[in-house]
């Protein structure tokens, strides 16, 4: 029997469980914080995993020859996920993603070999916005496969089949809560549909932006964070076709800057760097956290991606003033878990989310 992997697919997913000590160390409630670590999948984020669910699918179902291109709107992990496999089995790939989106992400896609194509942002603050850009997505790329991240059901089974079973096996089903932001959808759907079924009672909570990042047309420039979209006050038709309202239980705002301090505080607490959305997720963990009604429960809180990928962001690079807590609240619970890392005003005018 041999010990390596034949190919990269292989290697996604079974991503470790960190409990978060010193980080919770900040908190007021017995309550233990998980951190599944996905920026440990070959191509760093999560989305290493719908990317395989998606080219899985289409090459079973056919959809897929050698050399052909995928294209996708992306805000960059998927189109990561994307490229990396497309470049280890065969394909090519293309990508269209907003102006803003960090400089480390679109070097990323370009180091697999695929091509993107950069839009304004302010393109995505008119009416029906994603769905003009997917349309010319589709007719400027006619003989591509268009892999339909927000709406492909292989995005969400993927979460089903992995990401949720993954965090039932290696907590022994002691999971209460778990918190998610939403892009796609895909993520908090599936895992949750799996832990759900699983234990019924377990609460699904997801991270939104709070008022004041999302952009709106007398403010198109506010700071965002990628990864993280609004899904309260959004008409049905303007979200994704993956995300499952029904899973959700309960939605928490975050502001951008609590969001990247939550992220430096994690890095500083734990040694862990994490992207700004998995700030944003970790700042709604520690907000569930502090609540007394979650005395003794345990919080699984999703961490998509790396910090490394947004260095050149504001806040980041060459910062070395004291920050605030980011989220007071939560006394560290005593006790073991297992290993450190146990791998087995006005309403803003919004028109739907990226990806």
């Amino acid at each position: 029997m041999t010990a390596w992997s034949d190919h990269l697919a292989a290697l996604i997913g079974n991503t470790p469980l960190l409990e978060l000590k010193r980080f919770g160390g900040r908190q007021t409630s017995p309550c233990r914080i998980l951190a599944k670590i996905e920026y440990l999948n070959p191509a760093g984020s999560i989305k290493d995993r719908t990317a395989w669910g998606i080219i899985r699918a289409a090459e079973a179902e056919g959809h897929l020859r050698p050399g052909q291109t995928l294209v996708d709107l992306t805000s960059g992990n998927t189109g990561i996920g994307l490229a990396a496999l497309a470049a280890a089995r065969g394909y090519r790939a293309k990508f269209y993603l907003r102006a803003s989106t960090s400089p480390e992400k679109i070097a990323l896609i370009h180091q697999y070999g695929a091509r993107t194509i950069l839009i304004d942002d302010a393109e995505f603050l008119q009416p029906g916005a994603v769905d003009l850009i997917i349309d010319r997505v589709q007719q400027e790329n006619p003989d591509a496969l268009y892999t339909n991240q927000r709406s492909n059901p292989a995005n969400p089974r993927i979460h089903f089949e992995t990401t949720g079973p993954e965090i039932w096996r290696d907590t022994a089903g002691a999971v209460d809560i778990l918190v998610s932001a939403v892009g796609t959808g895909g993520t908090v759907s599936g895992t949750g549909r799996y832990l759900k079924a699983q234990k019924p009672g377990l609460k699904v909570v997801v991270v939104e932006p709070a008022a004041g990042s999302v952009p709106t047309p007398d403010h198109p420039d506010v700071d965002t964070v990628e990864g993280v979209h609004k899904v309260t006050e959004v008409e049905a038709q303007h979200l994704p076709g993956n995300y499952d309202s029904g899973v959700v239980d309960a939605v928490i705002a975050c502001e951008t800057a609590q969001a990247r301090l939550t992220a430096r505080a994690l890095a500083r607490d734990e040694g862990l760097t994490a992207g700004p959305s998995s700030g944003a997720v970790l700042f709604a963990a520690a907000q569930l956290a502090a609540r007394p009604e979650n005395a003794g429960r345990t919080i699984v809180a999703i961490i998509a991606d790396s910090g490394e990928r947004y260095l050149s962001q504001p806040g980041v690079e060459g910062d070395r003033t004291p920050q605030p807590d980011p989220a007071p609240g939560l006394q560290r619970r005593s006790g073991a878990w297992s290993s450190p890392a146990v791998r087995t005003g006005p309403k803003p005018t919004y028109h739907g989310p990226l990806g």
